[in-house]
């Protein structure tokens, strides 16, 4: 499963830093915070991204009934840490089947959210109306937090973001009819806060789109 990091904005390969360059490099894009391989998700996973990341790590806590923790992705190199994390949760979608959501905390101009997205990024801000009222709201870190949806996302999906503790958060929902789990005032923990508690989160297979978005 182990893997080579890739760009954050494409899933391209990048070049580590070297003679001619103190930072990752993608052919298309320049200068990115290189994602880390997707390993399996589990305590250990968790674990390793808690420890290493300088952004939160959001998952709904407790979680939805008969959901999973699916899987777990960091962009950021062992200088800098985290700048990025995605977190992936699957379980029963609100209207039948299942549903899949992928929260992403990021610094500016990573492009990680918007490339779950299925948008042109780097960042949600120009196409976001935070003139106009929220379409949802979760509870971040204690914290209520407004979401709006993001247009021009592809249909499958329904895509929300907005600010949290001074970053960007994206909610990624599929099938597009499982967003209305956002009406629902989810509660997000930052797991970096969890402690031994990260022991208790029940884990499943890993999510494909964490892999292919």
């Amino acid at each position: 499963m182990r893997g080579e990091p890739s760009c954050p904005k494409c899933g391209g390969r990048v070049r580590a830093p070297g003679l001619f360059s103190d930072s990752w490099q993608c052919e298309a894009h320049g200068t990115v915070q290189p994602l880390q391989p997707v390993i399996p998700p589990g305590v250990d996973a968790l674990s390793a991204v808690v420890q290493r990341t300088q952004v939160p790590v959001w998952m709904p806590w407790p979680l939805p009934v008969g959901w999973l923790f699916t899987g777990v992705a960091c962009a950021g190199d062992e200088r800098s840490g985290g700048r990025a994390t995605a977190v992936a949760c699957s379980g029963p979608g609100p209207l039948g089947g299942i549903g899949e959501l992928i929260l992403v905390a990021e610094e500016l101009g990573v492009g990680l959210g918007a490339r779950y997205a299925g948008i042109d990024g780097p960042d949600p801000g120009p196409s976001l109306n935070v003139e106009k009222p929220s379409d949802a709201k979760v509870l971040a870190g204690g914290r209520p937090t407004p979401l709006w949806n993001v247009p021009g996302a592809p249909v499958d999906r329904a895509v929300f973001a907005g600010e949290a503790r001074g970053l960007w958060l994206w909610a990624v929902v599929w099938p597009e009819q499982s967003g209305l789990l956002m009406y629902d005032e989810l509660v997000l923990a930052d797991l970096r806060d969890a402690g031994a508690e990260l022991e208790l989160v029940p884990c499943g297979a890993l999510s494909p789109r964490l892999l292919r978005p």
